[in-house]
């Protein structure tokens, strides 16, 4: 019974040696790895393809824009222009570059006013005037 309590020592040792190869093999092929939890296809890591444009899309609103008109008629009230809301909800919206672009803006326009002795201007309504003159 000597024999297998002489070898237990040297099990343990080779087990932990082979144990502590692994463990640096994995853990220099596994660079990155962690910063790849959490991403795939359903996630926002990434730039959103530019969404398809749906033919039936813009029938569909104007519907429900002719279905609303008809029932404020119904109750008496003055009907919309179905053309203009369409165009003002099909509308893209300005995304967060862009607003801070006009941010910019605006910002150094104030900083030319200041320095003329003239009042600044609002900075968010300025923002929101200027992007509503870019939707046309």
């Amino acid at each position: 019974m000597g024999g297998v309590q002489d070898a237990l020592p040297v099990v343990i040792v080779v087990v932990v040696a082979v144990a502590a190869v692994v463990a640096v093999v994995t853990l220099l092929s596994g660079r990155g790895a962690y910063d790849r939890i959490g991403r795939g296809d359903l996630t926002f890591d990434r730039e959103a393809p530019a969404p398809e444009r749906d033919p039936f899309r813009d029938d569909e609103i104007r519907q429900l824009l002719e279905a609303r008109n008809a029932r404020r008629a119904a109750k008496g009230r003055e009907p919309v222009d179905v053309d203009a809301e369409l165009t003002a909800l099909t509308r893209p919206a300005a995304d967060d570059s862009l607003r801070a672009e006009v941010r910019a803006l605006v910002e150094a326009r104030n900083a030319r006013l200041v320095a003329r002795g003239r009042p600044p201007l609002y900075v968010d309504a300025e923002v929101e005037r200027r992007l509503s003159e870019l939707d046309g």
